[in-house]
């Protein structure tokens, strides 16, 4: 016996769970006999599928839904219709994944649990490899996804979640990063890919841009000792120049579409960094412009935190300080960015104490490791109390 191509699991799932809820499943259950029909066709399949997968699972996850609907007395008026029902014929060839993406995104769902439970209904991941990729224990996650279940089992079905609040999810999947057995950032892409091609909005366009611009340089993120590398100090013969041009692509016909949203403004910033073959080719004051658009959009303190980088880069240090004294100094990476902002103003004694004051509060490791790094660079220079 062979394992099941996952890549094969996670395109059939989602089409599997739609023909179910089509057929009167609610969803919880849907998913359930669904998840219990991959098990069994993982026992049985051995080394040759069947000739039309689709329609087995189909088949044996109806068949473990209406025994699980007989076994339940509290629902024998339902188990009475479809005793009496006919055999559901052939499964239609429609297919519901963007529906399910929209039941999943639910505004009744927290944003953790709607992203475990995409990734659990879309996605075809386990809920160990969910909870894998989170850092969280899979009792934790699989107590979330059945809470999931559980909310979406009183939802209307005709009253899904709405476009935004999608890809909203699928940012916080590819911003999970590449923790666990499955790389979060390569699924958010799969999911993302598979929603271009169902729906023609150009924020969905703009959405899959920013994640291949991003993945592109994921192979210079890190160096041989696994540590963070910034961006200006990246070697940019590693990034991946075809993914970027395909991520370019995306966002030029988004954008000729004259429908800005925040993805389009955010791969744009991207692009711009795709396109400078040196860090000092980067055009820096179309970076501002393009953050000047994010903070219009969206009012985010973060992408006014990363314009004050942008006006650091573009016009000076001191400038990007004057635009930093307009925020919050309790943002999260506040002092690291005072820090860069400083070091660029050349005033490298209250760089140096930034950059520890940012890595005692930092939450990720790597990141801390990063930014005691640039403390201890700079540690000749500070000034004791």
């Amino acid at each position: 016996m062979s394992a099941l191509d996952p890549t094969l699991v996670r395109e059939l799932a989602p089409q599997v769970i739609g023909v179910l809820v089509r057929r009167g499943a609610d969803f919880a259950s849907a998913e359930d006999a669904v998840q219990e029909a991959l098990l069994a066709a993982h026992e049985q399949w051995g080394e040759q599928p069947p000739h039309d997968p689709r329609a087995w699972l189909v088949t044996v996850a109806w068949r473990r839904h209406v025994d699980l609907v007989r076994s339940d007395a509290s629902r024998r008026a339902r188990e009475e219709r479809l005793h009496h029902e006919p055999p559901p014929g052939p499964a239609a060839a429609s297919d519901d994944t963007l529906w399910l993406y929209f039941l999943c995104a639910h505004p009744s769902l927290s944003p953790s649990a709607a992203t475990a439970l995409t990734l659990r209904a879309l996605g075809g991941l386990t809920t160990r490899q969910i909870a894998e990729a989170h850092l969280v224990p899979e009792a934790t996650m699989a107590q979330r996804i059945s809470r999931a279940k559980r909310t979406l089992a009183d939802v209307p079905l005709e009253v899904p979640g709405d476009l935004a609040t999608v890809l909203r999810v699928l940012y916080l999947v590819f911003s999970e990063g590449y923790a666990g057995e499955v790389d979060l950032a390569a699924e958010a892409i799969r999911l993302a890919r598979r929603l271009v091609a169902l729906t023609d909005e150009p924020e969905v366009r703009g959405l899959l841009a920013l994640f291949l611009l991003h993945h592109s340089r994921r192979a210079a993120r890190r160096d041989a000792e696994g540590r963070l590398v910034p961006l200006p100090e990246q070697d940019r013969a590693l990034w991946d120049r075809r993914l970027a041009a395909e991520g370019i692509d995306l966002l030029q016909d988004a954008l000729a579409r004259d429908r800005l949203g925040e993805y389009q403004a955010q791969a744009a910033v991207a692009a711009l960094h795709a396109d400078a073959l040196r860090a000092e080719e980067t055009d820096w004051v179309q970076v501002v412009e393009w953050y000047d658009e994010l903070v219009a959009l969206t009012g985010s303190p973060v992408h006014r935190l990363n314009r004050a980088v942008a006006v650091g880069e573009a016009d000076g240090g001191a400038a990007g300080l004057r635009a930093l004294r307009e925020l919050d100094l309790s943002l999260p990476r506040y002092a690291a960015v005072a820090a860069h902002l400083h070091e660029r103003a050349g005033d490298l004694a209250d760089a140096a104490r930034l950059y520890a004051e940012a890595a005692a509060a930092a939450t990720r490791t790597d990141e801390r490791d990063h930014l005691t790094r640039q403390a201890a660079r700079l540690a000749p220079h500070r000034r004791d109390p």
